[in-house]
């Protein structure tokens, strides 16, 4: 295997980690790096490889947040285990919706929908979504401000948010966020919740990927899943920390200029360069 070709695998996962948790689309930064850099592989494989390298980016989720997810750790007390039980039914509840319209539509969607224009137009109108809603919520005190206080009712709602995603450049996260602040979660339950939303969602879809192609993988192609998937996970779990952190003093305002920008450099590139 050519070195050129490792440093691909590298940049495809280092792209994925950046984005999959932040609300700017992990779909239109990796439309951009595919049609740039290109691995030296056929189209299957290359479909499979970028559902591989989000169960990376998943399995940072898991790790970082794994006590707070696990229910049956012994050092939990009864109400703490009952407490990770029901936000389970939570995530699970508001799986339903994406499930329900995302398995019968999504070759559709990919076949019609993934193209530079839908996803320019969705990064750029999110975009401006996140940055007139921060704009509004300056002075708002958020009722839900921890994840025990976030009931049945708003997980399903932030659930049918999560449907919005199935519209490439939406971005699943930025779409959960936007939907939890809309509906009273403050930006840090807003954010956890939408990571373990991610979990059976991304597991499910990426599974589903697997499955329809095949495990008949050589050597190498095993080599190049592990390597993106390993390098996705380390790179999502540093993104993890730092949105955490950043959050806690800032907004998702720069998430909004950053998504117009990047929708514009989509459509300039696709319509002037790649024409």
């Amino acid at each position: 295997m050519k070195f050129i070709e490792i440093l691909k695998v590298l940049l495809f996962g280092i792209v994925e980690g950046f984005t999959e948790w932040l609300p700017i689309s992990s779909t239109g930064h990796l439309i951009l790096v595919e049609n740039i850099v290109h691995l030296d592989q056929q189209e299957a494989f290359w479909n499979v490889f970028k559902v591989v390298i989000q169960l990376g980016a998943i399995l940072a989720v898991v790790l970082i947040y794994w006590d707070k997810l696990w229910p049956f750790s012994r050092s939990k007390s009864t109400k703490k285990r009952n407490d990770t039980i029901s936000l389970w039914i939570k995530i699970i509840i508001a799986c339903i919706p994406a499930a329900v319209v995302g398995l019968p539509l999504d070759d559709i969607l990919d076949a019609y929908l993934s193209t530079p224009t839908v996803i320019a137009g969705t990064l750029i109108l999110y975009g401006i979504i996140f940055i007139v809603l921060e704009a509004r919520n300056k002075k708002t005190i958020f009722p839900i401000n921890s994840m025990n206080k976030l009931d049945y009712k708003t997980a399903v709602l932030i659930g049918l948010f999560q449907c919005l995603s199935l519209i490439p450049g939406t971005s699943r996260s930025g779409a959960t966020i936007l939907g939890a602040m809309i509906l009273g979660c403050s930006r840090a339950v807003a954010a956890e919740f939408s990571f373990f939303l991610g979990i059976p969602v991304m597991f499910g879809a990426s599974l589903l990927k697997i499955v329809k192609h095949g495990f008949d993988f050589t050597g190498i192609q095993i080599f190049i899943l592990l390597l993106g998937m390993i390098t996705a996970f380390l790179v999502a779990a540093y993104t993890i920390s730092f949105l955490m952190k950043y959050i806690k003093k800032h907004n998702f305002t720069v998430f909004g200029y950053y998504r117009i920008a990047l929708g514009i450099i989509v459509l300039l590139y696709f319509n002037f360069v790649a024409a």
